[in-house]
C-alpha cells in the first residue's frame, strides 16, 4: 500500500496544513450541535432507566454484601457455639474422668476395709479357737494328771500301806470330805 499524498497537498491552499474555511467550520459546528442534541436526547431518554438500572444494581450488590455479612456473622456464631460445645465436652470429659478416679479410690478403700475386717474376724476366730483349745487341753491335762496321780498313788499305797491302814486312811478322807464345802 502506497499512499501518495501529493494530490492531497495540491488541493490545499498555499501556506496551510489543512483547510479551515467557512464550510469546514459550519460542518464542525453542525456536528457539535448534533452531538449535543443527541447527548441531550439520549440523556433525557436514558437517564431514568440507567439511573434505575444503577440503583437496582447498587441494591443487588449491597443486598449480596449484606447477605455475605449475615452469613459471615452466622458462621462466626456457629464457630463460637462449636468452640463452646467443644469446651463443654472437654469439661464433661474431665468431670467423668475425675468421677471415675474418685469412684475407683472409694471402691479401693471399701475393698481394703472389707479385707481388713475379714482379716480381723479371722484373727479373732483364731484367737477364740486357740483360747478354747488351750482351756480344753488344760482340762484334759488336769484330768490325765489326776488319773495318773491316782494310779501312781494306788500303786504306791498298795506297796507301802496294808489293808488296815488303807481302810483307816479311806475313812479319814471321807470324814474330811464330808466336813469340807464344795466349790463349784
Amino acid at each position: 500500500m502506497n499512499f501518495n499524498i501529493d494530490p492531497l497537498l495540491s488541493a490545499l491552499p498555499e501556506g496551510r496544513v489543512f483547510a479551515l474555511d467557512k464550510q469546514t467550520l459550519i460542518t464542525i459546528v453542525i456536528q457539535l450541535l448534533n452531538a449535543c442534541i443527541l447527548a441531550g436526547i439520549l440523556g433525557f431518554i436514558l437517564y431514568k432507566p440507567v439511573r434505575e438500572f444503577m440503583k437496582n444494581r447498587t441494591g443487588r450488590i449491597s443486598g449480596q454484601f449484606n447477605d455475605a455479612q449475615n452469613k459471615l456473622t452466622e458462621a462466626e456464631a456457629l464457630k463460637a457455639e462449636y468452640e463452646k460445645k467443644l469446651a463443654e465436652i472437654e469439661l464433661e470429659r474431665i468431670k467423668i474422668l475425675e468421677a471415675a478416679r474418685v469412684s475407683a479410690a472409694e471402691k479401693t478403700r471399701d475393698i481394703l476395709a472389707e479385707a481388713r475386717a475379714e482379716a480381723e474376724m479371722f484373727k479373732k476366730r483364731a484367737a477364740e479357737s486357740i483360747a478354747y483349745e488351750k482351756e480344753r487341753l488344760q482340762k484334759e491335762t488336769r484330768l490325765h494328771i489326776i488319773e495318773i496321780s491316782s494310779l501312781m498313788a494306788a500303786k504306791f499305797v498298795e506297796k507301802e500301806i496294808g489293808t488296815e491302814d488303807h481302810d483307816r486312811l479311806f475313812n479319814e478322807a471321807m470324814a474330811q470330805l464330808e466336813e469340807a464345802s464344795w466349790l463349784s
